[in-house]
């Protein structure tokens, strides 16, 4: 294991000044990184530590920011700032795209090397860069399941590896179907995990306050969840010792 520093950094993204969580393994040479994005609650310990635990095996890491370093704990609330955005794919562009300026002007970064994971609304994003041709290695969507503008889908350079519930009303089969087709006719390398029995969000631990109807925690499913993003990253984005 190594030794990880971490810091905050600020930056400007869809008029906020956005407070994201920069990981860096020990040493001075440049390494494969990976741009993280959050839950549209917003960016909690929670991508903190996988930010930390993705430098600890030799990643440069980032966990972005959405919300100006807020945590948007009520869920209508939530659901005011994340559903606009979520139907706005050059919003959702500019918020990744403004977190990855940052992570490639980092100096540990190795700008060729780079991949995008995300949760929620923060993996809609991660697709949406790929969708805008962005030069990445992967990309990885744990319940951000969004369909892109037609044709859009081409601009995809990598594989994509997808992750939803079972049960999960918010990314029903529909949703799903919709999601694959798109990533078909596009051409792409994509892959599409279905945990048997998890709601929305099977991968965050519980919190304690009110969630949206249909999410809740799945521990087995979260632990297989962040395997197969390891797994994704170590096949497309292998750390050179």
């Amino acid at each position: 294991m190594t030794t990880v520093t971490t810091r905050t950094v600020e930056y400007q993204a869809d008029g906020l000044t956005m407070i994201g969580h920069l990981a860096l393994p020990a040493g001075a040479d440049r390494r494969p990184a990976v741009l993280i994005g959050p839950e549209g609650l917003g960016l909690s310990d929670v991508e903190r530590r996988r930010a930390d635990a993705l430098a600890e095996s030799g990643y440069a890491a980032l966990a972005f920011d959405l919300h100006g370093g807020r945590y948007l704990s009520d869920p209508e609330e939530m659901l005011a700032r994340c559903l606009p955005l979520l139907a706005d794919p050059d919003r959702m562009r500019a918020i990744g795209l403004a977190a990855l300026d940052v992570l490639r002007a980092e100096p540990r970064t190795d700008p060729d090397r780079i991949a995008a994971i995300g949760y929620g609304t923060g993996g809609a994003i991660a697709v949406e860069l790929g969708r805008h041709g962005v030069d990445l290695r992967a990309i990885g969507t744990v319940n951000g399941l969004t369909t892109g503008r037609p044709g859009e889908a081409g601009g995809i350079r990598c594989p994509v590896w997808a992750g939803v519930g079972s049960e999960d009303p918010i990314m029903p089969p529909a949703v799903r179907a919709a999601f694959t087709a798109e990533m078909q006719a596009a051409g792409v390398d994509w892959r599409l995990t279905v945990y048997g029995g998890a709601l929305h969000a099977f991968h965050h631990p519980p919190v304690d306050h009110t969630v949206l109807p249909g999410v809740g925690h799945h521990p087995r499913h979260a632990e297989r969840a962040w395997r197969d993003v390891v797994d994704l990253l170590a096949e497309c984005l292998p750390v050179k010792e």
